[in-house]
């Protein structure tokens, strides 16, 4: 209940598409969406230049990432968007402590997330800074529309003040001189400030929440929430400080600084095209994917201004866990920080996202271990998915010539297969919509292990002597299992995926979800010969 009481205590306290890297996909095929169906515009929290990025980072953007490519794949408009918040007191102290400007500071810190998603494959359309003219607009045209709703005014504050929560606390909320999530606080003297009439809005959120039992996820965050606003009355919000200057003017007023939460939770408006762009068109599929700790900013603050402001709210909400290592809380002073690159160097790219999203229910917290990652790359990618692959692969090419067998009359077995194989699509639809990626990737595991055993039952290896023929369908219908397998597993691991594909000889505009319902691999195609899609990951017992 901690992070409950955490939510109380805050809620009581007063660009263009262009600029994005790659442009969105769109596939279309028999199975895809139809056409008025929302597009899925998902964001991760714009990260914070303050400190450099960590697991938790890597976490969030490969989650979206999976969510988005599954979308395309699927043909449906999909647009990822993530970023940097480079604004705030926070930022302005460390650039002055390096002595540089908080622009320059802000640059070189964004260039770190920037990298960091590139280094795990995440295919984001929109990287968007809040020190972008684009985002200065967007902010100064929501300020407005709150301005003309009524819903600010001028008023004044004081109190503890912690400048790493970029929030006050009453004298009661501090434990042991401290604010609740241990930082240290200040004394801040009396100083004008414009509040967010928040305390208009707690019933509209109960009633959105209670309206819509998907709009914030999981379950559990849910729950909270609506608990906090059955329980507690919203007190009005302070929305902008005076005592520094590194952050986006109040439109009309240039001694005060916008609060760094509404310049930062706008640039999901920003991304979108907001004021003038064909913004509404993403916004009706707005999915905004956050850690625990900021739920509150999410989903009490965010919603409300957007209402108040005459704007929707987002579609979807979905506040996941934090991670931890070998059961202990990671940190700094314990020396067990998990680096992204180091897991990368360690473990590969698509094995880290597999273990990343697979490991632990999507929404609650998960444990990173040595002995759970190498049982998820050994165990699992290794031992049943790749090395699947390479015997199916090279049995073809010792036995067949290197040419796709083609598939005969099919047994009970052969159908039982191929029937879960081609239906994995609609198996996994159901669970990337609601975010919940593990049990999506746990219906293809479940083909995976049954490939296996159909595989071993099979016995091609000794069809080879007996019955050459049923040796060759066999191989076909394992070949088209592991066709539709490596299709579903793109969104979660692009380059191991694609690898599969290409030995398996499906063309690169054969890949979509659509394709599952298909034929496959025409017989007679010559194969690549056959490589390890997933070696073993041999390490060092004392390694990380």
């Amino acid at each position: 209940m901690r992070r409950l009481a955490m939510l109380g205590l805050l809620a009581r306290r007063a660009a263009p598409l262009q600029a994005g890297r790659r442009a969105v996909t769109r596939v279309r095929g028999v199975a895809a969406a139809a056409a008025d169906e929302l597009p899925l515009y998902i964001t991760t929290p714009i990260y914070y230049v303050n400190a450099a990025p960590h697991i938790g980072h890597a976490y969030t953007s490969v989650a979206c990432d999976a969510a988005c490519r599954f979308a395309k794949l699927d043909g449906r408009d999909a647009l990822l968007v993530t970023g940097t918040d480079e604004h705030g007191e926070k930022v302005e102290e460390s650039a002055t402590a390096e002595g540089v400007a908080p622009l320059d500071f802000a640059t070189r810190v964004s260039g770190t997330f920037r990298d960091l998603a590139d280094s795990f494959d995440v295919d984001y359309g929109r990287f968007i800074r809040t020190t972008e003219p684009a985002h200065a607009v967007a902010v100064d045209a929501l300020w407005k529309k709150l301005e003309d709703a009524g819903q600010i005014y001028l008023g004044a504050y004081e109190g503890w003040y912690c400048v790493r929560d970029e929030c006050y606390y009453t004298e009661g909320e501090l434990v042991d001189g401290k604010a609740p999530t241990g930082a240290d606080v200040e004394w801040r003297a009396k100083e004008p400030s414009y509040f967010f009439k928040l305390s208009e809005w707690g019933d509209r959120l109960q009633e959105l929440y209670e309206s819509d039992p998907d709009l914030l996820g999981p379950k559990t965050r849910r729950n909270e929430v609506l608990s906090f606003l059955e329980m507690e009355d919203l007190r009005d919000l302070s929305i902008s400080r005076t005592t520094f200057s590194w952050g986006l003017q109040v439109p009309g007023d240039d001694a005060h600084v916008i609060y760094v939460w509404v310049d930062a939770l706008t640039n999901y408006l920003t991304a979108a095209g907001f004021p003038d762009g064909d913004w509404q068109n993403w916004w009706r599929g707005a999915t905004h994917v956050v850690g625990k700790d900021i739920l509150r900013f999410h989903a009490v603050y965010w919603p409300a201004m957007l209402m108040a402001a005459g704007l929707p709210p987002p579609k979807k909400i979905f506040a996941h866990g934090w991670w931890t290592k070998d059961g202990q809380k990671i940190s700094k002073s314990l020396g067990n920080v998990v680096v992204p690159q180091d897991l990368i160097d360690t473990y590969g790219i698509d094995a880290t996202r597999y273990f990343l999203l697979s490991e632990v229910p999507f929404g609650g917290d998960g444990d990173f271990s040595r002995t759970a990652m190498l049982a998820s790359c050994n165990g699992f990618l290794a031992n049943a998915v790749g090395n699947l692959c390479q015997r199916c692969c090279s049995m073809v090419a010792k036995n067949l010539k290197g040419s796709t067998p083609a598939r005969g009359a099919a047994t009970p077995e052969d159908e039982e297969l191929l029937t879960k194989a081609r239906g994995l699509a609609d198996a996994m639809r159901p669970h990337v919509d609601a975010l919940a990626l593990h049990k999506a990737l746990a219906e293809v595991e479940a083909v995976v292990r049954d490939a296996n055993r159909y595989f071993d039952a099979a016995a091609p290896w000794k069809l080879k002597k007996t019955d050459p023929e049923r040796m060759a369908e066999v191989l076909a219908v394992a070949q088209e299992a592991l066709r539709c397998i490596a299709i579903c597993y793109q969104p979660f691991m692009p380059r191991a995926a694609a690898k599969m594909l290409d030995q398996l000889g499906v063309p690169d505009d054969a890949r979509s979800l659509s394709e599952l319902s298909g034929d496959g691999v025409a017989a007679g195609v010559v194969l690549p010969k056959p490589s390890p899609v997933f070696p073993r990951i041999e390490e060092e017992e004392e390694g990380a």
